[in-house]
């Protein structure tokens, strides 16, 4: 098992994927399994970047920042009282995962991974949600996989839920 800089268990778990990965189930999931309160980062996007990609237009850079500021922010509020959470976000970008994980070694990446093929499927049978499946290919592309310096817990989104969920729990010790 490989742990944060801390060695301890972790304060926050950032679940990462692109979009239609299995990040909000698994975040729902497991914060039900432990007791902690769960984030999904869509609920961090400011209006504008709903309706942008909700158009079909992929966010850029800088539509990002306030997004990944506002979750780096819940982040740092949970760590400060000495709490525990679980936020999913794309975190596509090293530069990203650097705002929001950085030097925290009591945040740890889960990294959902899957091909297109599969993920694609999934996304076409999502209802509901603002980012269309046209998008997955911007996604893919934009994707920076998180290196070992990022201590990933890299998790195969081809198992199902219940055993992602017990992979995770079991490799981070909770």
């Amino acid at each position: 098992m490989t742990q944060g800089a801390s060695g301890g268990r972790p304060a926050v778990i950032v679940v990462m994927g692109v979009a239609s990965s299995g990040k909000t189930s698994l975040g729902e999931r497991l914060a039900e399994r432990l007791g902690w309160p769960f984030r999904d980062a869509d609920s961090f996007h400011p209006p504008e970047n709903v309706a942008k990609m909700a158009g079909g237009t992929p966010l850029n850079d800088d539509d990002r920042k306030p997004w990944l500021t506002a979750i780096a922010a819940w982040i740092d509020d949970l760590r400060s009282k000495g709490e525990h959470g679980i936020v999913t976000c794309s975190a596509l970008k090293r530069a990203y995962r650097r705002v929001i994980v950085g030097d925290r070694p009591d945040v740890r990446l889960v990294y959902l991974k899957g091909s297109r093929e599969l993920i694609g499927r999934r996304m076409a049978a999502r209802q509901h949600h603002f980012m269309p499946p046209a998008l997955l290919d911007s996604q893919f592309a934009a994707l920076e996989e998180p290196g070992d310096d990022e201590k990933p817990l890299v998790v195969s989104v081809e198992d199902s839920k219940d055993a992602i969920v017990q992979d995770v729990v079991e490799r981070l010790g909770l």
